[in-house]
């Protein structure tokens, strides 16, 4: 039974031809708002994400990453390679909003579905397309996928140590960070279709998603400043010490901001500190700094850091474990966690909607779908009768 929820974007219905996180992703934060998203999956196998999950997680079966990006959506199955399946996509999106893809570039047009084809249809339809690399880029034909474009990006360049070498990430950053993108484009796009009736293309390119993550050290990079991965675990390669993380006794330690002498003065003014309380030095030195600060904090527990460096005003948190995460009370006063029942999977958790909005609140109208589970529903809006649906499953059409 569909749930009442948030109300912005009723009425606007989107065909997402979707998959991996991207597409879903950015997909699921407009069906949080409201929308109609009726995603198009290829019958008998589905959509990739279906078949895989991080950690091999499939509860009931069922893929915890296919149930991650793809709530409050319809499931319609199509087969786009024969004339029939294309034939209804293009019904679908006579009557839709906002179309959403994220294949390769080519796939669409090859298919009879790309832009061009798709305004001649419905020229008020705002079509959204993301891709790794852009849709007429030297790496067009290449996997635009999260790892690869950290790599490509710089990212993970920028991260870890001298001696360790590059560090990936510990989330598909870039895939969040496009979807997100890719979201906002499409209500500016939608926004402006209100104002002038202009429909339009949007497209998103991952490459430029990671380098927009990245805006504060690419930023000094393009302005002459030489960033290098640090020698020792400071945070980053902009950032002076003691801006980083630190071990203890029993964890590890984040300390932010802080002059090195405000550091010294609660560790008692050691004179090994004592030649670096020049901020000037706290960049060019940073290596040398933090070998120094080091031992000290590996006599005391991370939370009696805690508890002593913010009696100090100086700004520190606990290095949390997921686990520590959710037990965290400004965690818990959040209540980041959406749970809901699945037919196969049985009780799932999942993280809610991430934005809040004071004419209501983003809730769980429909769990993730069954793969076509929505196909005969759709099908019937569009005017086919029982038969014709018959057929076309018989067919393989749907």
């Amino acid at each position: 039974m569909e749930q009442p929820g948030l109300q912005l974007l009723a009425g606007v219905r989107i065909i997402a031809f979707t998959q991996f996180l991207l597409g879903p992703a950015a997909c699921q934060y407009l069906a949080d708002m409201g929308a109609d998203v009726i995603k198009i999956e290829p019958p008998g196998r589905g959509a990739w994400e279906r078949s895989w999950a991080g950690a091999d997680t499939f509860l009931g079966g069922v893929s915890a990453f296919f149930m991650l990006a793809n709530r409050n959506v319809r499931s319609v199955t199509l087969n786009l390679k024969s004339e029939r399946g294309v034939d209804i996509a293009k019904r679908l999106v006579e009557g839709a909003d906002v179309v959403v893809e994220n294949f390769r570039p080519g796939v669409m047009d090859r298919l009879g579905l790309g832009y061009e084809e798709l305004r001649k249809l419905n020229h008020r339809i705002v079509y959204a397309s993301g891709s790794g690399y852009g849709s007429d880029g030297p790496y067009r034909h290449l996997p635009g996928q999260d790892l690869l474009i950290q790599a490509i990006s710089g990212l993970g360049a920028n991260t870890g140590t001298e001696s360790e070498g590059p560090t990936v990430s510990a989330a598909a950053v870039v895939d969040q960070h496009s979807a997100s993108l890719l979201a906002m484009g499409i209500l500016g796009a939608l926004v402006h279709r209100e104002r002038t009736g202009e429909g339009q293309k949007v497209e998103l390119v991952m490459m430029q998603a990671a380098l927009d993550l990245q805006t504060e050290p690419v930023v000094y990079h393009l302005n002459g400043t030489k960033i290098n991965r640090p020698k020792a675990r400071v945070a980053d390669t902009f950032h002076a010490v003691p801006y980083g993380f630190y071990a203890t006794s029993d964890g590890h330690l984040a300390i932010s901001m802080a002059p090195i002498k405000a550091i010294s003065e609660v560790l008692g003014s050691p004179a090994e500190l004592a030649p670096y309380e020049d901020p000037k030095v706290a960049f060019a030195k940073r290596d040398e700094i933090r070998a120094a600060l080091d031992p000290y904090f590996r006599i005391r527990t991370t939370a009696e850091w805690v508890d002593l460096l913010r009696a100090h005003d100086i700004w520190c948190a606990p290095v949390n474990s997921l686990t520590q995460t959710f037990e965290d009370a400004a965690v818990q006063h959040i209540g980041p966690v959406l749970e809901f029942e699945h037919p196969r999977a049985g009780r799932v958790r999942v993280l809610k909607h991430p934005v809040h909005y004071s004419s209501g609140e983003a809730t769980l109208r429909r769990p993730p779908p069954e793969l076509g589970e929505h196909t005969d529903e759709v099908l019937a809006e569009l005017g086919c009768t029982d038969e014709e649906i018959a057929a076309m499953r018989k067919a393989e059409d749907i």
